[in-house]
């Protein structure tokens, strides 16, 4: 069960970071999903690092975008 909601994390991460890459004048929007995503990531036990390899980011990035508000 967590295995599974750890991988539906890291879809959307995955999805939503591709969003974020291909906004034009939609940027704030997509960074807002973006955030979100990598909150339920974390609600979902993933780590920084898991994160990050998902949206193809280094994790202190994670740690950064995370620590924004």
């Amino acid at each position: 069960m967590a295995r599974d909601a750890r991988e539906k994390a890291r879809s959307d991460i995955r999805r939503a970071q591709a969003r974020f890459e291909q906004t034009g004048d939609k940027h704030e929007e997509a960074r807002k999903a973006r955030r979100e995503s990598f909150e339920r990531g974390r609600e979902a036990g993933l780590t920084l690092r898991e994160m990050g390899e998902a949206a193809e980011l280094h994790w202190t990035r994670i740690a950064r975008i995370l620590g924004k508000k």
